[in-house]
């Protein structure tokens, strides 16, 4: 007889744990977020066709498409890309392996944290362009100064997050694991590997956009190759179509390279109960 009320009480709870199915196919996302780069796409084209603009400063779709096969044709695409890929990459493993010891041990050690941070947000505000003839003098012109110059990009929004992340960790919950005798590894694995997750992966998003920004500037350190190279090598020469080609070549490479980081990142977080906003 006791047992009644509670089986009643319960299934109401549970039915409201049930996946939503309506709302916007899976495929729809990434199709609404090319909706307004291509609606400006076909707006400009459009716009010089009509002769509203003579397109020579800032090249339609066509021309910029013209470009890219132009390019691709005689592999200079694939080589500059290749070569800017790698560099990001490199940088980006250096400067998320260091960011995030060191926002682990800032953030879980009082001492080390006013010992360290005060530093580390000193060096956090120097311009990017300021590091570029110090490394040229330490490293030289070559990869060495480029990939480092990447990793410090990437290094600070890592360590911050991290850094973050370990602080903000609920006490609450750690006396949980305290209160159910978990080792050292065991609190790490069940309670502060996923309290610190999430931010984590914003951390990391984070530090890649900023490698992609600060390759830039590594690859006009005497770059030969790259699409920074592009970007001087268009700006000599006077080519604005190759240009916006490796403006939109930065774009789509770095977009996709943050889509792997969301996708491979994903199953370790769908333990989240998120609230979903606007219905969908």
């Amino acid at each position: 007889m006791s047992l009644a009320p509670m089986t009643v009480a319960i299934e109401p709870a549970a039915a409201e744990q049930k996946p939503r199915t309506g709302g916007l196919p899976r495929w729809a996302g990434p199709a609404l977020g090319l909706l307004l780069p291509l609606t400006l796409a076909v707006g400009w084209e459009l716009a010089v066709r009509a002769g509203w603009s003579d397109g020579r400063l800032v090249p339609p779709p066509s021309v910029i498409y013209a470009t890219f096969a132009e390019l691709a044709e005689t592999g200079e695409l694939q080589r500059h890309a290749l070569a800017t890929l790698a560099r990001v990459l490199a940088g980006f493993g250096i400067g998320v392996v260091t960011g995030t010891v060191f926002g682990a041990v800032t953030g879980y050690s009082a001492i080390l944290r006013q010992l360290l941070d005060p530093s580390l947000q000193a060096l956090r505000a120097i311009p990017s362009i300021a590091w570029v003839p110090l490394f040229i003098l330490w490293l030289g012109i070559f990869e060495a100064s480029k990939v480092t110059l990447i990793a410090v990009g990437v290094f600070f929004p890592v360590y911050l997050g991290v850094m973050g992340a370990v602080m903000s960790v609920d006490r609450k919950i750690v006396e949980v694991g305290r209160v159910f005798r978990l080792s050292g590894i065991q609190m790490v694995r069940r309670i502060l590997l996923p309290a610190v997750l999430p931010a984590y992966v914003i951390a990391l998003r984070s530090g890649l956009g900023l490698g992609w920004m600060f390759v830039v500037a590594a690859e006009f350190m005497g770059a030969s190759e790259g699409l920074g190279f592009l970007l001087v090598d268009g700006q000599q020469l006077g080519k604005p179509a190759q240009i916006v080609a490796a403006i939109v070549a930065f774009a789509v490479i770095g977009k996709t390279t943050d889509w792997i980081v969301v996708g491979l990142t994903a199953p370790f977080l769908r333990w989240e109960d998120r609230a979903r906003m606007g219905g969908n």
